[in-house]
């Protein structure tokens, strides 16, 4: 309630002298300034927003009123004792702010019906509406709107402390969130770190693994050499005793490229042990990094994919910077479709008509862009590759798999 009725109760158990306790019947609502004089505090403060009853006193006044929130309602609240500039645009409001209540409560015939569509609506938690239809209805009599008023009061208090309640809850949970955001920023952290360096762990692996081919290519090219001499020198003079010192030089290879052999295995091991790993990383990391697989790109290249189109039908958005990567390190062009995703099917028969070969993963695709792709490299005879999880891993082992079928 407000100051200015400090000094009157929020409702009387009786009607005050010279007014009856019942309303003669009449189907005339009752207007704002008709109410009794303690509705006019709460009915402004409840069915009336104050950014509403701000504009609405400002219009009354032909212009801005200089007060705050409070001096505005108090001010609202003593215009409505009179008919008035102020008393009616409020009047007018109210009245068509809940126009769809006022005629629902037009169906009831007398006092008790009121008060039972004014319990309905509090059952029902829209109490606004009802309340300024209960208050203004032609069969409320001084008893029905005692009991509203009673009622709305109480509800004021229970809503206010459900408020307090929940703004205490509201503070919580973000105390709760604020730590628990701190808790997966460090843990994303830890996450980058060690997946940087599993990364570069790989890339000293890979280093090796180059280097080893290398030296298995020349000893290969050293030993063929050696053999054509040996059996030039063989045919042309077959007693050369130089043969004996030939073969010594041949087996001492030999023991060189098994050893060379053991090597390149422990290698190969090495990478595949932390290949493995990478791939768990990057299943587990939350957001797909693209990484370029070197030795995907030496297997592609070894398939002589340079200046072909390479068109990647489906897979990851979050991995086609990866899968693009991979591509142009095996010197292939690189195209990309999302599988009906946002790209049409027009799209995809371009695509796929510029294409010189074509990987389809096959589980981020619509069925109907999965027959296109399957019916035109039958019909045109493309090479064409079908991976089922679109992973980096996965569209790297595609492309060693369309790197020999190419070749």
């Amino acid at each position: 309630m407000c100051d200015h009725d400090a000094k009157k109760p929020l409702a009387r158990f009786f009607p005050p002298d010279g007014e009856p306790a019942s309303r003669t019947s009449s189907s005339r609502r009752q207007r704002l300034w008709e109410l009794p004089a303690n509705t006019h505090c709460p009915v402004i403060g409840v069915c009336l927003p104050l950014g509403v009853l701000r504009k609405l006193v400002n219009k009354g006044v032909r212009g801005q009123a200089l007060a705050d929130d409070y001096e505005i309602h108090v001010g609202a609240v003593a215009e409505c004792a009179t008919r008035n500039r102020i008393s009616n645009l409020l009047q007018d409001a109210l009245d068509q702010r809940y126009a769809l209540v006022l005629l629902r409560f037009r169906d009831a015939r007398s006092g008790d019906a009121v008060m039972l569509m004014w319990r309905q609506a509090i059952a029902q938690g829209d109490v606004a509406g009802a309340f300024w239809a209960a208050l203004t209805h032609p069969r409320s009599d001084f008893l029905v709107q005692d009991t509203v008023l009673r009622e709305m009061h109480m509800i004021q208090h229970q809503a206010g402390a459900t408020t307090r309640i929940d703004h205490a809850r509201y503070l919580e949970l973000q105390e709760e969130n604020a730590a628990l955001g701190a808790e997966l920023a460090q843990a994303q952290q830890r996450h980058v770190r060690t997946l940087a360096e599993k990364a570069r762990e790989l890339e000293q692996v890979q280093a090796q693994l180059m280097n080893a081919r290398a030296e298995l290519v020349a000893r290969d090219s050293k030993f063929a050499f050696l053999q054509a001499d040996m059996a030039e020198l063989s045919a042309s003079v077959p007693e050369l005793e130089a043969r004996t010192r030939l073969k010594q030089k041949l087996d001492e290879a030999a023991q060189r490229l098994g050893a060379r052999d053991a090597q390149l295995a422990q290698l190969r091991q090495q990478l595949a042990a932390s290949t493995r790993q990478l791939d768990a990383l990057q299943a587990a990391r939350p957001v797909d990094v693209p990484v370029c697989e070197e030795d995907a790109a030496e297997a592609i290249a070894a398939a002589q994919l340079v200046d072909k189109t390479l068109l990647c039908v489906g897979g990851r958005s979050a991995s086609v910077a990866s899968y693009r990567c991979m591509t142009e390190e095996a010197g292939a062009r690189f195209a990309h479709h999302d599988g009906g995703q946002e790209h049409g099917a027009d799209l995809l028969d371009a695509n796929l008509a510029a294409a010189d070969l074509v990987i389809c993963q096959t589980g981020c695709i619509s069925h109907n862009a999965y027959w296109r792709v399957k019916e035109h490299c039958k019909r045109t005879g493309k090479q064409c590759v079908f991976v089922e999880n679109p992973s980096s891993t996965s569209f790297s082992r595609g492309l060693r798999q369309i790197a020999i079928l190419a070749a």
